[in-house]
């Protein structure tokens, strides 16, 4: 009996170490995982930088950033970010069209939470009408 009990309690210590080994992992902390440029000039690139910390304690390594459409072009920190570091996902749109737009951005990792979503929003202004071109002169 006492085997078995002893038994028990070893199989229940590697349970709990094994399962508070998986808390150890990465994960990230955003100072805020959305942006608003307002309202932004068509056809001119804007850019801003999602900061990130590390609060895991492993390092944490970003394998993808996708942005969900072609006018947005994301770079990022691609070496490891230790325990406590911080790392940046620069985000560049560039408005193809006027009108209010919603953007995600996909961060894949080896974090916790394996996917983060970034979102840009704004509003894309036109540009202003070309005055109509004056010809000659009315002198009589």
């Amino acid at each position: 009996m006492k085997k078995l009990m002893i038994l028990c309690a070893v199989i229940l210590g590697f349970t709990i170490t094994a399962s508070a080994q998986t808390d150890n992992k990465a994960e990230f902390k955003f100072a805020s995982e959305k942006y608003d440029f307002g309202k932004i000039p068509q056809g001119k690139p804007v850019t801003t930088d999602f900061e990130y910390t590390n609060i895991g304690e492993e390092p944490l390594i970003l394998t993808e950033v996708r942005p969900t459409c072609g006018c947005t072009i994301a770079d990022y920190t691609k070496t490891p970010v230790k325990k406590g570091d911080k790392g940046i996902i620069k985000i560049t749109f560039n408005a193809p069209v006027a009108g209010v737009f919603n953007k995600t951005i996909v961060v894949t990792s080896n974090a916790k939470t394996p996917q983060k979503y970034l979102v840009i929003s704004g509003e894309v202004l036109a540009p202003p009408a070309a005055a109509p071109a004056t010809t000659g002169s009315n002198m009589k």
